[in-house]
């Protein structure tokens, strides 16, 4: 199910390392040692299909859109909210600062649209380099 591929936020699951299907065994041995867990534990199914993320505990975000019965945050009426609100604290190694445009990506094109576009997002965001007026450009 399409869904299950994008989390509520925005952030595109199945193209995430931690993701089960990616099968990227060292990034699951560095983050399962860091964070006193399991191999096992850190292959995700997307925070949908197991309600969360294996690197965190909770997530408020998850649990306001259940609770607001919506698909995801960009169909709330408070869109965007502080919860969605990027920081520059770990940009260079948590995709977060692109949710609110992956979340508009998706209201404007759709779910299965977006997933077509999102590696290409997700490697501009993390290999891009930043031209304004252009976002980020790949050499």
């Amino acid at each position: 199910m399409i869904l299950n591929d994008i989390s509520p936020c925005g952030l595109d699951c199945v193209n995430c390392e931690m993701h089960v299907d990616n099968n990227r065994t060292d990034v699951w041995e560095i983050m399962a040692k860091a964070l006193g867990k399991t191999v096992e534990e850190m292959k995700c199914k997307g925070c949908r299909e197991q309600n969360g993320c294996t690197v965190h505990d909770a997530c408020a975000t998850l649990e306001c859109v259940q609770k607001k019965g919506l698909n995801f945050c960009s169909d709330c009426d408070e869109f965007p909210c502080t919860m969605l609100q990027p920081a520059r604290d770990m940009a260079d190694r948590l995709p977060h600062n692109f949710k609110v445009y992956n979340l508009c990506r998706i209201k404007r094109v759709g779910a299965e649209a977006f997933l077509k576009e999102a590696p290409g997002i997700r490697e501009r965001y993390f290999k891009g380099k930043m031209t304004v007026g252009l976002g980020p450009v790949l050499d």
